[in-house]
């Protein structure tokens, strides 16, 4: 029921769902999925829509202030883990251990760590998916074409300078919901 609810959500959207990950997302085990760009509150309904449609259940960082009652029975039910960002607390070590626990496990990260401009990217995707020697899933909201999907995989090669620039490469192809909020390396938005 959920899964045709969350199709129905998408398509009278607009959005579809383009998977390019050989066999699809749902014959990957284990994978750290960037969820980019993200600038905008409706990239978490029009993301969550997808994997229910697509039955893929997944696990994702969010900020604990979410998980206050009753929103909060919601998000950790399809999956959210509550992050306090105000803390240092081994979160990197933490979510490789959850990896070597759970046999199955898609965990989403947005790389930008919040919804507003951030110079940099967060780099905790790259060492938990190296850490946890998993692929990296190049997952996207693209705004200009109404499309949620999975690029591709991308393993990691322990050089993370040169390992950003080429799976950046890719996000300079996709249209962020706010553009003057989506952060990459040598590229401004005007």
């Amino acid at each position: 029921m959920l899964k045709t609810l969350c199709s129905l959500f998408l398509k009278i959207a607009g959005w579809k769902i383009v998977d390019k990950i050989p066999n699809g997302l749902g014959s990957i085990k284990q994978c750290v999925m960037i969820a980019a760009p993200h600038t905008s509150n409706w990239d978490y309904p029009y993301t969550l829509a997808t994997f229910f449609a697509i039955g893929v259940k997944i696990k994702y960082l969010a900020k604990k202030s979410l998980f206050a009652f009753p929103l909060g029975i919601i998000i950790k039910g399809a999956g959210g883990i509550a992050v306090d960002r105000t803390k240092h607390n081994n979160l990197v070590d933490g979510l490789i251990n959850l990896f070597a626990e759970n046999e199955a496990l898609i965990l989403t990260i947005p790389a930008e760590g919040t919804r507003g401009f951030v110079k940099e990217w967060k780099s905790g995707f790259y060492h938990v998916a190296l850490g946890a020697k998993v692929p990296i899933v190049l997952g996207y909201c693209d705004y200009g074409k109404k499309e949620v999907g999975f690029h591709s995989l991308f393993y990691p090669t322990g050089d993370y300078e040169k390992d950003l620039i080429e799976i950046q490469k890719f996000y300079k192809t996709v249209t962020p919901k706010f553009p003057e909020n989506f952060s990459l390396k040598d590229v401004t938005f005007n």
